[in-house]
């Protein structure tokens, strides 16, 4: 479950407890009365299944409680309360697969802004990826996927298009251009200074090297590849169970291919350049549509619930008084 605490001015104090009544999966209700002080109002305490809390926030957003007032909202780790079990049990769907947008436009928008952070951790998954493209080494790729951040923009971009809001989708595609054009260009002047130092060598670069080719050779496995990781990587944002550790399946299809690409550009092999800017071209694209249609998928699927909740209610028989 959810715990809200809400900050609410004195004449929005019935609307938004409509609010609350008004849906199911609300419970532990507590209303202390002008007990905020900045900004003034009330404090209004409860916890929301999971299930529910998006309607609930759309409700008080609605109300404009947060331009005047607050909603702050935490994960409650353990509730025992018959009322809690009973508010899980009545609310739609199950907790786990809830979407709820605020939460997931909260974390996209921290997480898809350009800042020194995300470009020094895209630079140097860059570099890590670029020195196991080199020396074939599986193990140095997949360092590299671990620290790539390239997820959060990425995934901002998807709920900006599904919301339909142009300003994020801005937001998202300046963190990634920008930052995979900072990380490439200072990768590029790395992989030379490697080779001046003996540590890289071209030799070794036009090798076959089986354990790292895939990633300038794109073929139509890629593009399903790129498919699977974004579903899994919506999946893991939206979900109140999945890993944290999916965003090193999406840093698999993106960060190596910049890395070759960069390496490739250094020693001018324009034909591992080209192969590897298509590969990571055609993985942006991919990771981008399964991500738009995951979060389509469960946007429609939590509408029919809810629509199929509410016919329910509609069709209960009214007790004689």
């Amino acid at each position: 479950m959810l715990h809200l605490r809400l900050i609410v001015p004195p004449d929005l104090r019935e609307p938004v407890l409509g609010s609350l009544d008004a849906v199911v999966g609300v419970t532990h209700v507590v209303v202390l009365p002008g007990a905020a002080v900045r900004p003034a109002g009330d404090v209004v305490l409860c916890d929301v299944a999971r299930e529910s809390a998006d309607e609930v926030l759309g409700a008080l957003r609605g109300a404009g409680l947060p331009e005047r007032g607050a909603i702050n909202v935490s994960d409650i780790e353990l509730t025992l309360s018959a009322a809690a079990d009973e508010a899980e049990r009545l609310a739609p769907g199950e907790g786990a697969d809830a979407l709820v947008w605020e939460s997931v436009s909260e974390i996209t928008h921290e997480e898809s802004t350009l800042t020194w952070v995300f470009l020094a951790f895209l630079t140097v998954a860059t570099m890590l990826a670029a020195c196991g493209a080199v020396l074939d080494s599986a193990i140095l790729v997949v360092g590299a996927m671990a620290v790539g951040p390239e997820f959060g923009p990425l995934a901002g971009l998807c709920v900006a298009l599904v919301q339909r809001r142009l300003r994020p989708a801005l937001r998202s595609l300046n963190a990634l251009v920008t930052g995979f054009a900072v990380a490439m260009a200072l990768t590029v002047g790395f992989s030379l200074l490697m080779d001046g130092l003996g540590l890289f060598s071209e030799a070794e670069f036009d090798a076959a090297r089986p354990n790292t080719s895939f990633i300038w050779q794109p073929d139509a496995t890629s593009f399903v590849v790129a498919f699977l990781a974004g579903i899994a990587g919506l999946l893991s944002l939206t979900s109140s169970k999945a890993g944290m550790l999916v965003g090193v399946a999406i840093s698999v299809t993106t960060v190596p291919a910049a890395a070759n690409a960069t390496v490739a550009l250094g020693y001018g092999d324009f034909r591992q350049f080209w192969g590897s800017s298509v590969q990571l071209l055609l993985n942006l694209l991919g990771i981008v549509l399964a991500g738009v249609l995951t979060l389509l998928v469960q946007q429609r699927a939590w509408a029919l619930i809810r629509r199929r909740r509410t016919g329910e209610e509609g069709r209960r028989p009214v007790a004689n008084t």
